[in-house]
C-alpha cells in the first residue's frame, strides 16, 4: 500500500507552420506569443520544484520558428504594425489592428489591464465593418500606441510581469507609453523567445525532463502512410477520390525530426508523441525502425486494440487499473516498441476542465484521483511498475486559467513534491526501471479524438485537400523524373509537400472546428501547394486558386452586376450613373490576414455591355498623390492574351498606358485612363468567352519593379460572362 504511484505528465509543444517559404513572412504571430506566455515558463516553473520531473514533445517545426524569431528573422504583420509609430499608421493599419490585437481572451489577458479594457470596450465589443471605421476615428494616435504595447504585454506570463524590473515598470505605469517602451518591450519579447530553446537543454542536461518529437510538421502518419486506413474506424467513410499512400513521406517526416531534434537537444529521442495521437500497424512500424523506443497515444487505441474497455465508475475513477495504468509492448516489424496510454479524464480535467475552478481546490481534487488510483492498485502497483500517463497541450489552455495556470501548476507541483507516494517521472524513467510485462498482439488505426481520423478526413473539405496534395505531389514527382527541375528547388518543394502533409490544416476544414483565422490556414494551405508549382516552372492549376472552405468559395460581390453600363474612359467618376449597374469586389473580403494589413487599393468594379467588358480599380483613401506617381498597376486578363494594363510613372490625372504581351493583341483598340480612378475598357472580343464561361483576371500593384499587392493573393477572380438574357438575371462573381 505504501508504495509511490508513478506519474508521468506529458506537455505536448505544438503549432502550425505559419512560415511562407517563398516569402519568410509568417501569417500569424501565435508562435512568438505563446513562446514569452507558455514555452519558456512551462519549463521554468520546474526550477521551484526540483523533484517533479516532466516529459516535454517539442514538435520540430515549432522548434524551428521559435529559433527564426529568437535570431530576429521572424517577421509578421502584428509584429510589424507594432513597431509602426502610431502617428505614422495608416487608416487600413488601424483598422487592422483594431481587428486584430484583441486576439487575445479577453477575461484573464486583457480584463487584468485596465488600459487595455478601456480600449477593447472604447473600440466596441463587436467587429463590424461600420463600428470598427467609426473606431479609427475614435482612437487617438497615444490610444493606439497603448493598445499597440498592451497586445503583446498580455501574452507575456505572470513570472515576467513581476520579476523583470523592466516590464514590471511597464505594467505599473499602465498607460500613455512612448514610442521607445514600446520598441524596448517588443526587444524584450525577443530576449526571452532566445531563451526558450536553451532553458530546455539546461534542464535535460540535468536529468529534470525528457525532451522527445513529433514528426517534423505534425503529419497524421498513419493517413501518409495510407490514407485508406481511415476506414477501418469508420467503415461508412467517404475517402478522398485519390488514395494517398506514401509511407515514404511518412518515414522522410519521422528522419527530418530525429535529425534535428538530435542538432538542436545533442541527443536522439527515445521517445514520441505521434501527431495526435495517431498510430497504426504501418506507422508504428516506421517509428520503431528510426530507434524510437516509445509512443504515447490515448486510452481508447487500447481499448479497441485490446477488445477491452477501460471501465469507469459513477465519479470516472477507473475500476480496472492495472489495465490502463501500464506501459505495454508491441512488436513493430521487427522490433519492440513500447507504449504509453493517457488517462484521458485526467489529461481533460487539465485541458478543459479545471480552469474554471479556484486554483487550489482543482490542483486538490487532481491530488485526490491520484491517491485514488494508487488505493485501487493496492497489491498490484507493489514493485512499482505501474504508471498514470497525462497527456495534453503544453501550451493552447492556460490562456483560459487565472494568472495563465501558473497558481494552478504552483498549487499542484508543491502537493505533488510533498507527497512521498507521488513520484513524477519522465516516460523513459519509469521504462528503464520497471520494462513492459504485457504485450499487445494488434495495434488499432486512429487518433486520441475518437479512436479514428474523422477530423483529418471524410469530409468533402478535408478530402478536396487531401486530393490537391495529391494532385500535387505527382506533379512534383514528374518533374523530378523529367530532371529539367535544379536539384535545389526540387528540395525546397518537397518542403512544400510536407508541410502540407501537416495535420492542422484539416483540423480546421470541415464542421469539426472553427476560428477567426480558417481563410489563413486555408490560403496556407493552398499557398504551400501553389509553391510547388511555381518552383517546378508548372502552371498552377486553378483548383488551388480557390478556398477550400466551402464557404469561402463563391464569395459573392459587395454588389453584383445586374445591368449593361457605358462609362466614360477618362479615370473620373463622370456621373453617379456611369458605374451603378457593375459588380464591386470589396478588396479586404477577399483575403486572409495578409490582406488585412495596408494595401493600396481598395475596390474592384467589373461591368459589361454587348461591345466590352469594363474594369474600374479604386485607390485606398490613405494613399496620397506623390504615393501613386512610382506605382504600376497592371490587370492581366488570363487566356486573353495576356494583356496587361499600366499606370506608370503618374502623379495625378496623367492618363494609362496599355501594354500587351502578345502579339495577338497588339493594335486592338483597348482603352484605360487613370485620374482619380483606374478605369479600362476591354473589347469582347479580346477575351473570346462565351455566354457562360469564365473570365479570370487579377490585379498587379508594383513598385521599382517589385510586386508590393496582388489581387487576389493567389490565383485570379473569376467572373461569368453573361449572355443575351443579362439584363434580365442577375449574375455572381467569385474569388
Amino acid at each position: 500500500m505504501n508504495t509511490p504511484l508513478n506519474v508521468a505528465f506529458i506537455w505536448h509543444m505544438h503549432q502550425p507552420y505559419y512560415k511562407d517559404l517563398l516569402s519568410g513572412d509568417y501569417l500569424l504571430p501565435w508562435v512568438r506569443l505563446h513562446a514569452t506566455k507558455d514555452y519558456y515558463d512551462m519549463a521554468a516553473i520546474l526550477d521551484k520544484f526540483p523533484t517533479i520531473n516532466q516529459t516535454f514533445n517539442i514538435v520540430p517545426s515549432l522548434l524551428m520558428q521559435i529559433d527564426d524569431y529568437a535570431k530576429g528573422e521572424g517577421r509578421d504583420i502584428f509584429l510589424e504594425l507594432s513597431k509602426t509609430p502610431a502617428h505614422d499608421l495608416l487608416n487600413s493599419e488601424k483598422e487592422f489592428i483594431l481587428l486584430n490585437f484583441f486576439f487575445a481572451n479577453w477575461e484573464n489577458m486583457i480584463k487584468p489591464f485596465p488600459r487595455y479594457w478601456d480600449l477593447l470596450h472604447k473600440r466596441g465589443l463587436h467587429c463590424n465593418k461600420e463600428e470598427i471605421e467609426g473606431a479609427i476615428h475614435r482612437f487617438s494616435d497615444d490610444d493606439f500606441r497603448d493598445l499597440q504595447l498592451l497586445f503583446n504585454l498580455c501574452w507575456f506570463d505572470p513570472v515576467f510581469l513581476k520579476d523583470d524590473d523592466f516590464i514590471a515598470e511597464i505594467v505599473e505605469k499602465g498607460k500613455n507609453f512612448t514610442e521607445e517602451e514600446k520598441i524596448n518591450l517588443l526587444d524584450k519579447q525577443r530576449e526571452i523567445v532566445a531563451m526558450v530553446i536553451p532553458n530546455y537543454k539546461r534542464l535535460m542536461k540535468e536529468g529534470r525532463v525528457e525532451l522527445t518529437t513529433t514528426p517534423f510538421y505534425h503529419p497524421i502518419l498513419p493517413l501518409l502512410c495510407d490514407s485508406g486506413v481511415a476506414s477501418t474506424a469508420m467503415p461508412d467513410i467517404r475517402l478522398p477520390e485519390k488514395n494517398f499512400k506514401h509511407p515514404e513521406d511518412a518515414d522522410a517526416q519521422l528522419k527530418k525530426a530525429i535529425e534535428f531534434h538530435k542538432k538542436t537537444f545533442g541527443s536522439v529521442p527515445k521517445g514520441m508523441w505521434p501527431s495526435e495521437g495517431s498510430v497504426s500497424e504501418e506507422a508504428l512500424s516506421l517509428i520503431a525502425s528510426r530507434g524510437i523506443e516509445w509512443v504515447a497515444t490515448d486510452e481508447e487505441i487500447l481499448e479497441a486494440s485490446s477488445h477491452k474497455r477501460v471501465k469507469r465508475s459513477a465519479n470516472g475513477g477507473v475500476t480496472n487499473p492495472d489495465f490502463l495504468y501500464r506501459p505495454y509492448l508491441y512488436k513493430a516489424g521487427d522490433k519492440d516498441i513500447s507504449i504509453v496510454f493517457r488517462d484521458h479524464q485526467l489529461s481533460d480535467l487539465i485541458g478543459f476542465v479545471y480552469s474554471s475552478w479556484e486554483p487550489e481546490s482543482a490542483a486538490r481534487d487532481f491530488m485526490e484521483k491520484l491517491t485514488a488510483i494508487r488505493h485501487s492498485l493496492a497489491e498490484k502497483n507493489k514493485k512499482g511498475d505501474h504508471l498514470v500517463s497525462v497527456i495534453l497541450d503544453g501550451e493552447n489552455c492556460w490562456e483560459h486559467y487565472k494568472n495563465d495556470g501558473w497558481d494552478f501548476l504552483s498549487s499542484l507541483y508543491k502537493m505533488m513534491e510533498d507527497d512521498p507516494l507521488i513520484n513524477m517521472v519522465t516516460v523513459s524513467e519509469h521504462l528503464e526501471t520497471h520494462p513492459p510485462e504485457k504485450r499487445l498482439d494488434h495495434i488499432f488505426p486512429g487518433s486520441w479524438i475518437n479512436h479514428n481520423f474523422k477530423i483529418w478526413i471524410g469530409h468533402e473539405e478535408d478530402n478536396r485537400a487531401w486530393n490537391y496534395l495529391k494532385m500535387t505531389r505527382d506533379a512534383l514527382v514528374k518533374a523530378e523524373k523529367d530532371g529539367k527541375v535544379d536539384s535545389d528547388l526540387l528540395e525546397l518543394a518537397w518542403e512544400h509537400i510536407y508541410i502540407a502533409e501537416g495535420s492542422d490544416w484539416c483540423w480546421w476544414y470541415g464542421d469539426d472546428h472553427s476560428t477567426e483565422n480558417d481563410i489563413d490556414f486555408d490560403w496556407l494551405f493552398r499557398k504551400n501547394l501553389i509553391n510547388v508549382y511555381k518552383l517546378i516552372k508548372k502552371e498552377v492549376p486553378s483548383e488551388l486558386t480557390k478556398p477550400i472552405i466551402e464557404t469561402e468559395r463563391h464569395l459573392e460581390p459587395a454588389s453584383q452586376a445586374t445591368s449593361y453600363i457605358y462609362p466614360t474612359i477618362d479615370g473620373e467618376i463622370t456621373n453617379y450613373f456611369e458605374w451603378l449597374g457593375a459588380g464591386i469586389i470589396e478588396l479586404e473580403l477577399t483575403g486572409g490576414t495578409m490582406h488585412k494589413a495596408s494595401f493600396m487599393l481598395s475596390h474592384i468594379y467589373y461591368g459589361f455591355n454587348r461591345e466590352n467588358i469594363f474594369f474600374r480599380i479604386d485607390l485606398n483613401e490613405d494613399v496620397e498623390c506623390d504615393e501613386v506617381s512610382d506605382l504600376c498597376i497592371s490587370l492581366i486578363m488570363k487566356d486573353a492574351h495576356s494583356i496587361e494594363i499600366n499606370v506608370e510613372g503618374l502623379g495625378c490625372c496623367n492618363g494609362a498606358t496599355v501594354r500587351t504581351l502578345s502579339e495577338e493583341t497588339r493594335g486592338i483598340n483597348i482603352k484605360a485612363a487613370f485620374c482619380d480612378v483606374l478605369e479600362i475598357e476591354v473589347p469582347n472580343h479580346v477575351h473570346k468567352a462565351k455566354a457562360g464561361e469564365e473570365i479570370e483576371y487579377y490585379v498587379s500593384v508594383k513598385r521599382h519593379n517589385g510586386e508590393i499587392e496582388r489581387w487576389p493573393s493567389i490565383g485570379y477572380f473569376t467572373i461569368t460572362f453573361p449572355g443575351e438574357d443579362f439584363e434580365s438575371m442577375v449574375w455572381n462573381a467569385y474569388a
